[in-house]
C-alpha cells in the first residue's frame, strides 16, 4: 500500500506547486529517497542467506501445493466457482523466496546476485524511480534529490548535527523503557520496520497474582513446583475491580506452561505471555523461559486460588470457552458485579449442571453472588447484573448484546464510577486506578506486565514483544518539548479537522521514542556509534537539507559527484550546520569559503520554513508528529521555521478495493502511465477523493475521464477552425451575460478549492461545471455563441486544468496561439459576479427540467387502459406565469421569513405555525392548503436559503421565458410554445396554484400539414426531411423546425425557401445540377403558410397572393 500513498502524495504536491505557480508564487518541489531502516538490509541479507543455502544460482526445493482450499457454505463439488483461497494462502503468493520477487520484477541471475549488497540497492533502483516520476510529469528539482544513509557522506554529516544538538539540548535520553522489541533482529522495532501492527505501541496491563492453594493442585505441579508457591498470572486493565473477584477463567483447551521467575516463583500462563515477560525482566533468566511443565486448562479445572483484595478466603478456577490466547495471558480474573461476560458466564455454570459436571467442577465452587464495588449512575452498584437484565441476556453465548452490554457500562464505570469498598473507598475510580495498581505491586501481589496492543511483526517476519531494554530515546514527553509542539500545531494549518483531533490525540500520549536500533542501513549514533539513528528519527528536518543539497552534491544522489561548490563532505562540521540553519549562529571557523557559506546559508533562508508536507494519515501518530517536535528543538527560538502546513491523505483503494498483489487488484506506476497516460492518470487521480477518507480509483471513470479531455481537445481544434461561425461584436445578449458571469463565479470557486488543497472539488468546479456552462451556453445561444467568449472559455479552461492536466492544457495553449509556456501564465482574473443572470440560468435550467418531466408523464400516463391507443406526440405548449403570489400565500411567506429570522434562521416545530394561522382572517377559506403550503416552503428554504421566502424574483420571469422560447421549443421537441401571465389564462384554466419561480405548462396538439423539404445540391450533407407545417407559421419558424431535424444546418438565416412553380410536375422532374431554382419560386421571408387539414393542402400567402405548396419544398443554404 505505500506505493500507492505515495503516488496520491506526489500528485498533492504537484497540483499545489502547479497551482501556486499560476497564482505567481515561486515553488521549490525537491524531491529525496529515503533509504534509512531494516527493509534494504533485510531483503539484501535473505538474498545471501539463500545463496548460502541453495547455491547460485539457487535449485529451491520444489514444495507441493498444499494451499487450504476454503469452500464457503452452499458450495458443492458441482459449483467450484465460489470456492476461493484461504486468507493465508493468498497473502503467501507464489514467490516465497527473496530471488524469486527479484525474479519476477524481470532481473536475471546474475543481476540478481548483485542485490546481496545492500548498497547495490542505492545505485539500482533510484534511477528507475526518477525515470517513472519525469514521466508522471513531476517537475521536480533534481539537482537537490539524494538519498539518505552513511552511503551519502553529506546526509550523514546533516544528520549527525542534528542528533549532536538535541543530545546537548536533553532531548535525547538513555535508560530502560518499555519498547516494541523484536526478538529475532535483537533491537527496537519502530513504525517503519514492521510488516504488520504500524502504530501499535505497548499496553501496560497489571499482572494479578493468584496464589494456587498446594492442596487443590494437580500431582504434576506439584512436583514440578518444588515447594516454590505457584500463582495463576491473569492480565487485567482495571485493578480496581479486583475487590469483587469471585473465580477465575481458564479456557480448558488452552496449553499453559508453568515456569520460574525472577523471584523463584512459578506463574502459570500461556507460552506467549511468557515470552513477553522474559523480555522484561520478569523471568528466571533474561529472554529465556525455563519452562517446567505443559498442563491443559482442564487440568487446573476446580484449584482453589487466594486472590488478592478479593473478599473472599477463596476462589476457584473455572471454565470459559471465550478466551483468546493471543491477548493477554490466557488467565482471567472474573468480576461479575461489573462485567457482563463475567456475570453470564458464572450463571450458566450455576444453571447447567452438565456443564460443571464436564469439567468436574462442584456447585459450591460456582456458589458466589456478585459483590458490590463500584457505584455506578444510573446502574447502581451491581452495574453487570442490571444491564444484563435490561438487554434481556440469557447467556454467554449473546455475544453481540453482551458486546453493547460491555460498551454502555466500561467507560461509564471508569469515568463515573466510584468505589464503596477497601482503603479507597469514595474516591472516583478514574483517580485511584494507578494508585491501587501500586498497593497491589508493593505487596508483591501484582506485577507491571506489557504486551503489543496488537499483533506486531518486523519486516525479518518475527512476531514482535514488548522488551525493557537499555536504548537511547527521544524524549517527546518532556513538558517543555510538548508545549512547544503544541504551539506549532496550533499555528499550523491541516486543512482537515480529523487531521488536527488526530495530531492533538498524539500529542496526548506520545512520550518516549526509541531512537536507535543495531540492525539496518542508517546514521551512527555520534557519540554512541555500536547504534544506528532509526528510520523515524533521521528524516524529521530533512526539508532544510534540501534547500543546500544542490550546492554540496547537485546531481549525485549519494554524494560521490563533484560537489558544484568544491565542497568536501569532511568540511561539514556541526559548526557549519549551524551558521547554515541558525540565524544568531557566526561565521565557523572552516576551510569553506565564507563567500560559499553565506550562499549556502542564503538559499536556506529564501526557501524555509516549509509551507507544504504532504503526507499519509497514517504518519499522524508517528512521523508528522516527531516533524513538528524536532523543528521546535532545532529552532527553539525562531518560530517562522516551523512547518507551515500539514495535508495529510488517506490510501488509494482501486476499483473501490484495496490494493493487493495477491488478489490481482494491483496497478503499478508504470502500468497505470502506459494505460491512462500521465495526464489521464493525474486527472482519474485527482477526481478519486479529496478527504482525509481513502482515494478511490476507479478505472472506468479515468476512461471515461480521458475521452472527456479528448472532446474537450477536438472541440478547441474545431473552434479554432477559421470557417467555424462565431459571432463578433458586442457582448450583451443575454446568454453571454449568464456565461461570462457562470465562467467568473466558477474561475473564483475553482480558485477557492485549489487553495484548500480539494482537489477533486476543484476539478468538479474547474472542469466539469466549467464545461457545463460551456454546454449550456452553446444550446441556448440561438445567435451563435461569442468568439470572444469562446477563445477566453478555451483559456481559462486550459489554464485552470493546468495543475492537473499540465501536457494537455501546455499542448492547448499552444494550439491557441499563446506565446511562451503555460507554467509561466497566471491564474486567470476573474471580474465581478453578478448573481442575477446566473439565477436567471438556473431557473430557466430548472424550470426546461420540470417542464419536461410534465411531458413525460403527459405521454405516459399512469392509468391507461390496456390496449388503449398511445397518447400523440403535442406540437403546442402553453406556459402560464405567475407575477404575484395569492394573498393568502403571501401572508404565509411574510409571517415564517419573520419567525424564521427571529429564531436565528432556524424555523420552528410545526405547532408553531399552526398555531399562529388557524385564526388568520385571510387564511379562513385555504384552512386545509396552509400547512402543506408551510411544508413546501421549508423544503425550499432548505435547498435553496432564506431567499426562497420572497414574494418576487430578481428577474421577469415572463421575460426571461420568452427569451428563451427557442431553447424551450427545442428541448420539448415542440412546434410552438405560447408564454403568458395568468391574468391572460384562458377560461376553464385553474390558476390559483401557480407561483412566482413555478409556472405552469399545458400541452396540446395542433393541427399539421406535412410537407417534404429537399435540398438537391449533390454532397452538401444535407437531406430531405418532413416538416409540419401549421396554421400561422413562418419563413423563420419553418427553418428553425428544419434546423431542429436537420443538424447540419447551423445558421437558420442561411436558409431559403423554394416552392415549385407546378406542384404536380415539378417535383418530378430531375433537378438541373447548376441551375437548382429553375422552374421554382423563393417563399419571401415575410411570407405567412395556413393549412387545409381536412384537404391535406399547405398554403402560403405572399404579397397578398395565396399560392398552394404542394407535397414538396425545396431548400437550400448559402
Amino acid at each position: 500500500m505505500a506505493a500507492c500513498i505515495l503516488v496520491t502524495r506526489l500528485l498533492c504536491r504537484r497540483f499545489a506547486i502547479g497551482y501556486q505557480r499560476l497564482k505567481g508564487k515561486r515553488c521549490l518541489y525537491p524531491f529525496g529517497l529515503h533509504c534509512t531502516g531494516m527493509p534494504i538490509k533485510a531483503c539484501a541479507d535473505k538474498l545471501l542467506r539463500e545463496m548460502e543455502d541453495f547455491g547460485y544460482p539457487p535449485k529451491f526445493p520444489v514444495e507441493e501445493n498444499t494451499e487450504a482450499v476454503v469452500v464457503e457454505k452452499g458450495d458443492t463439488p458441482e459449483n467450484k466457482a465460489k470456492s476461493k483461497k484461504s486468507k493465508v494462502a493468498a497473502k503467501a503468493g507464489s514467490a516465497k523466496y527473496q530471488w524469486q520477487i527479484m525474479t519476477s520484477l524481470g532481473l536475471t541471475d546474475e543481476e540478481i546476485k548483485e542485490f546481496a549488497n545492500p548498497m547495490h540497492w542505492l545505485k539500482y533502483f533510484p534511477p528507475w524511480a526518477q525515470n517513472d516520476l519525469k514521466k508522471m510529469g513531476l517537475k521536480v528539482d533534481w539537482r537537490r534529490t539524494f538519498i539518505t544513509t552513511d552511503a551519502n557522506p553529506y546526509y550523514d554529516s546533516f544528520v549527525r548535527w542534528q542528533f549532536i544538538r538535541l543530545k546537548e539540548r536533553n532531548k535525547i535520553q538513555f535508560g530502560k523503557r518499555y519498547t516494541i522489541y523484536s526478538p529475532k533482529d535483537r533491537q527496537p522495532c519502530m513504525d517503519h520496520d514492521r510488516s504488520a501492527g504500524e502504530n501499535v505501541g505497548p499496553q501496560e496491563y497489571t499482572l494479578i497474582k493468584m496464589r494456587v492453594i498446594e492442596e487443590t493442585m494437580p500431582q504434576n505441579l506439584k512436583v514440578v513446583a518444588s515447594r516454590r508457591p505457584v500463582f495463576l498470572v491473569a492480565a487485567t486493565l482495571r485493578p480496581e475491580t479486583m475487590y469483587g473477584q469471585t473465580n477465575c477463567w481458564l479456557h480448558p483447551d488452552i496449553t499453559y506452561i508453568a515456569f520460574v521467575n525472577n523471584k523463584n516463583e512459578v506463574f502459570i500462563c500461556t507460552r506467549r505471555a511468557a515470552r513477553n515477560m522474559s523480555y522484561q525482566e520478569m523471568t528466571e533468566k533474561p529472554e529465556t523461559v525455563n519452562v517446567l511443565a505443559e498442563i491443559k486448562g482442564k487440568d487446573l479445572m476446580g484449584v482453589a486460588l487466594v486472590a488478592p483484595l478479593s473478599s473472599f478466603p477463596k476462589i476457584y478456577a473455572l471454565p470459559m470457552m471465550t478466551i483468546k490466547e493471543d491477548k493477554g495471558t490466557g488467565v482471567v480474573t472474573s468480576v461479575p458485579s461489573d462485567s457482563p461476560d463475567d456475570f453470564a458466564a458464572l450463571r450458566d455454570l450455576k444453571n447447567k449442571a452438565a456443564m460443571r459436571e464436564k469439567f468436574g467442577i462442584k456447585e459450591e465452587m460456582v456458589a458466589f453472588e456478585p459483590v458490590p464495588i463500584i457505584d455506578v449512575e444510573g446502574f447502581g452498584t451491581l452495574s453487570a447484573p442490571k444491564i444484563c437484565e435490561e438487554l434481556k441476556i440469557q447467556s454467554q453465548n449473546d455475544r453481540e448484546k453482551l458486546q453493547l452490554a460491555k460498551e454502555r457500562v466500561y467507560l461509564k464505570g471508569f469515568y463515573e464510577g466510584v468505589l464503596i469498598v477497601g482503603e479507597f473507598k469514595g474516591k472516583k475510580v478514574q483517580d485511584i486506578k494507578k494508585q491501587i495498581q501500586k498497593l497491589l505491586v508493593d505487596r508483591g501481589e501484582a506485577a507491571v506486565y506489557m504486551e503489543p496492543e496488537k499483533l506486531v511483526v518486523s519486516r525479518s517476519g518475527d512476531q514482535c514483544v514488548v522488551a525493557l531494554c537499555d536504548q537511547w530515546f527521544l524524549d517527546y514527553g518532556n513538558a517543555e518539548w510538548k508545549a512547544q509542539a503544541t504551539q506549532a500545531l496550533a499555528n499550523l494549518n491541516t486543512y482537515h479537522d480529523e487531521s488536527r483531533k488526530n495530531f492533538e490525540a498524539t500529542l496526548d500520549w506520545l512520550h518516549e521514542h526509541a531512537c536507535s536500533r543495531s540492525y539496518g542501513l542508517g546514521t551512527k549514533l555520534p557519540w554512541d556509534p555500536q547504534y544506528l539513528i532509526e528510520s523515524l528519527s533521521d528524516s524529521t528536518i530533512y526539508m532544510a537539507y534540501y534547500t543546500v543539497a544542490h550546492l554540496l552534491h547537485g546531481g549525485s544522489f549519494d554524494g560521490s559527484g563533484t560537489s558544484p561548490l568544491g565542497i568536501e563532505p569532511e568540511e561539514m562540521t556541526p559548526e557549519v550546520w549551524d551558521y547554515l540553519f541558525c540565524q544568531t549562529a557566526t561565521v565557523p571557523k572552516s576551510t569553506i569559503a565564507v563567500d560559499k557559506l553565506k550562499k549556502m546559508r542564503r538559499e536556506f533562508e529564501y526557501w524555509y520554513a516549509v509551507d507544504l508536507r504532504v503526507s499519509g494519515k497514517d504518519l499522524i501518530p508517528n512521523h508528522l508528529t516527531y516533524y513538528l517536535y524536532n523543528h521546535c528543538a532545532i529552532w527553539p527560538n525562531d518560530p517562522k521555521k516551523w512547518p507551515q502546513a500539514i495535508r495529510a491523505n488517506g490510501h488509494l483503494l482501486l476499483n473501490s478495493e484495496k490494493m493487493s498483489k495477491s488478489t490481482g487488484n494491483f496497478l503499478t506506476l508504470s502500468d497505470a502511465l502506459e494505460k491512462f497516460s500521465a495526464d489521464g492518470m493525474r486527472f482519474a487521480l485527482a477526481d478519486a477523493g479529496d478527504t482525509i477518507e481513502d482515494a478511490n480509483f476507479v478505472e472506468a471513470m479515468a476512461d471515461a475521464g480521458i475521452l472527456r479531455l479528448y472532446a474537450f481537445l477536438e472541440w478547441v481544434r474545431e473552434m479554432m477552425d477559421t470557417d467555424v461561425a462565431l459571432r463578433t461584436g458586442e457582448q450583451n445578449d443575454i446568454c453571454d451575460q449568464i456565461f461570462i458571469n457562470e465562467m467568473n463565479l466558477l474561475t473564483k470557486q475553482t480558485d477557492e478549492f485549489y487553495e484548500k488543497m480539494l482537489y477533486k472539488e476543484a476539478l468538479r468546479t474547474g472542469f466539469y461545471e466549467f464545461q457545463a456552462a460551456r454546454d449550456k451556453y452553446r444550446e441556448l445561444c440561438v445567435v451563435g455563441m461569442h468568439r470572444d467568449l469562446v477563445l477566453q472559455f478555451i483559456e481559462w479552461q486550459a489554464l485552470m486544468l493546468s495543475p492537473i492536466c499540465p501536457h494537455l492544457s501546455e499542448h492547448i495553449w499552444t494550439e491557441i496561439g499563446k506565446s511562451g509556456l503555460i507554467v509561466n501564465a497566471k491564474w486567470p482574473t476573474a471580474g465581478p459576479v453578478d448573481m442575477v443572470p446566473i439565477k436567471v440560468s438556473s431557473y430557466l435550467m430548472n424550470t426546461a427540467h420540470e417542464f419536461r418531466l410534465k411531458l413525460k408523464n403527459y405521454l405516459t400516463p399512469p392509468k391507461a387502459k390496456k390496449g388503449a391507443a398511445p397518447v400523440e406526440k403535442p406540437t403546442l405548449a402553453i406556459i402560464l406565469v405567475a407575477k404575484l403570489y395569492p394573498q393568502w400565500q403571501q401572508v404565509i411567506l411574510g409571517t415564517m421569513k419573520t419567525i424564521y429570522e427571529e429564531n436565528k434562521n432556524q424555523f420552528p416545530d410545526n405547532r408553531v405555525f399552526s398555531e399562529k394561522f388557524k385564526d388568520h382572517a385571510d387564511l379562513k377559506k385555504y384552512v386545509k392548503k396552509v400547512m402543506p403550503f408551510v411544508a413546501g416552503v421549508k423544503e425550499r428554504v432548505a435547498a435553496e436559503g432564506a431567499s426562497a421566502m420572497r414574494t418576487s424574483l430578481d428577474f421577469n420571469e415572463l421575460d426571461v421565458l420568452k427569451q428563451f422560447a427557442d431553447y424551450l421549443v427545442n428541448t420539448l421537441d415542440m412546434e410552438n410554445i405560447e408564454i403568458k401571465p395568468t391574468d391572460e389564462a384562458g377560461e376553464g384554466m385553474n390558476v390559483e396554484d401557480i407561483v412566482p419561480g413555478q409556472p405552469f405548462i399545458v400541452f396540446r396538439r395542433e393541427p399539421s400539414v406535412t410537407v417534404q423539404f429537399v435540398n438537391p445540391i449533390p454532397m452538401s450533407g444535407l437531406f430531405q426531411c418532413d416538416v409540419p407545417i401549421m396554421e400561422g407559421d413562418s419563413v423563420v419558424k419553418i427553418a428553425k423546425r428544419l434546423k431542429r431535424t436537420e443538424r447540419g444546418i447551423k445558421d437558420i438565416n442561411r436558409v431559403q425557401l423554394w416552392r415549385y412553380d407546378d406542384i404536380v410536375l415539378g417535383p418530378r422532374k430531375m433537378v438541373l445540377f447548376n441551375k437548382p431554382t429553375d422552374a421554382k419560386t423563393q417563399i419571401p421571408s415575410n411570407a405567412c403558410f395556413s393549412i387545409d387539414v381536412k384537404a391535406n393542402q399547405a398554403f402560403v400567402t405572399a404579397d397578398s397572393k395565396r399560392v398552394e405548396l404542394g407535397a414538396q419544398v425545396i431548400y437550400l443554404v448559402v
